[in-house]
């Protein structure tokens, strides 16, 4: 395992279309749940224990897989409740493959992947393992929102980052939990939801104007 590579893929400078997108956190803001650092703490944290361990879950199966991508799509479209939320995963799944495709040489994903089937597929391909694939997941499920936060609000971002650097360890025994099931069967796999961020999702979709595309 190469931790240089897992840099790589877990870079929020990867063009792969994350800066664009706030997690639910805009939605958050604006509906007034999430105000200062303390706010995002917990933000943070509940997203990682629903939507990061699915998406680290799904991650590191596909890595685990040399195909039926499709079984993990269909398996994360019924954990995913709202619309909006599925067209924003596949976006950042195609803008994910179309930039692991300039890195390296990757199997048959479909043209509009989920977000977590492409990183995992990507991870496999740059000889990475499932544990690396449910890291770099886990991990991308708080360091977008977190960075969407000092836009929003206009935050420290030094204090904003404290708050990542104290998620580690709960990161890592996310991904670790995540990865001991990437054999499991698709319907197996975890399905922690989330419905403050489905309902927030749709409410987002229907803005004329805002920040982030979700």
């Amino acid at each position: 395992m190469s931790l240089a590579t897992l840099l790589v893929l877990a870079d929020g400078r990867l063009p792969s279309g994350g800066h664009a997108h706030s997690g639910g956190l805009e939605a958050a803001v604006a509906a007034g749940r999430v105000r200062e650092v303390r706010d995002v703490g917990g933000f943070l944290r509940g997203r990682l224990q629903t939507t990061g361990f699915v998406s680290a879950a799904f991650a590191a199966s596909a890595c685990a897989r040399t195909g039926a991508f499709m079984d993990l799509d269909r398996g994360l479209d019924a954990r995913t409740p709202s619309p909006a939320l599925r067209r924003a995963s596949r976006a950042q799944g195609r803008a994910l493959v179309r930039a692991g495709r300039a890195m390296w040489a990757l199997p048959d994903v479909g043209r509009e992947p989920h977000h977590p089937v492409a990183l995992g597929v990507l991870a496999a391909a740059a000889g990475l393992g499932p544990l690396e694939a449910a890291v770099a997941a886990a991990h991308g499920a708080v360091s977008g929102p977190a960075s969407a936060a000092v836009r929003l609000l206009g935050l420290d971002p030094y204090a904003v980052h404290s708050l990542l650097a104290g998620l580690a360890p709960e990161i890592d025994r996310i991904a670790a939990d995540a990865a001991a099931r990437a054999d499991d069967p698709v319907d197996a796999l975890p399905a922690a939801g989330a419905p403050l961020l489905d309902i927030g999702a749709e409410l987002h979709a229907t803005w004329e104007v805002r920040l982030f595309a979700s």
